[in-house]
């Protein structure tokens, strides 16, 4: 395990144990979401948080003037001790861990479903639903269109993939077709 997921996920466990004590678990979550799309949509925010030449107080009250508003003083926190401690680059995986610390907490998981073609709210639902009957917890699903799969769906649930995909099939059929050859 990398010394940064260590790190994020310390971050994130303690967030997390705050923002439960505070009744706050899911809004922190979608907090840490704003942040996270807030700082990785754009290039020179990220290379400013990175310059050494900028006083970190200066960073930390552009982020908090941008930020005060849309998230709690918990986050801000978070973000300010990152930010402070040099480790403005982790607030990414901070979210990603947090998600999973506190996913785990409310029984429930996040997935990626990856489909061909775009799959309709119902579809997605029933999707969601048997996934989340299959690990039991509750699925918060979110989908991508790859068309190189072919047909069918994959479904990545934290380190997981369940590959039901035509392209997938065929690479595994392929795969056994080349090992009895030999």
């Amino acid at each position: 395990m990398s010394r940064e997921s260590v790190v994020a996920k310390r971050y994130a466990k303690a967030l997390f144990e705050l923002a439960q004590s505070n009744n706050a678990v899911a809004d922190v979550e979608k907090q840490l979401k704003i942040v996270v799309d807030a700082l990785s949509g754009d290039a020179q925010i990220r290379k400013f948080l990175a310059l050494p030449n900028v006083e970190v107080s200066k960073k930390i009250d552009i982020i908090k003037g941008a930020l005060s508003d849309k998230v709690s003083v918990m986050v801000l926190n978070t973000v300010e001790l990152l930010i402070v401690r040099g480790r403005q680059g982790e607030i990414g995986s901070v979210y990603e861990a947090y998600t999973k610390v506190a996913g785990d907490a409310l029984g429930q998981a996040h997935a990626t479903i990856y489909t061909a073609k775009s799959l309709t709210a119902e579809e997605m639902s029933k999707v969601a639903a048997q996934f989340g009957e299959m690990i039991g917890k509750r699925i918060i699903a979110k989908q991508i269109v790859e068309p190189a799969l072919l047909g069918g769906v994959q479904v990545r649930i934290g380190d997981r993939l369940y590959d039901g995909s035509l392209s997938g099939k065929l690479a595994r059929l392929e795969q056994a077709l080349k090992t009895q050859a030999l």
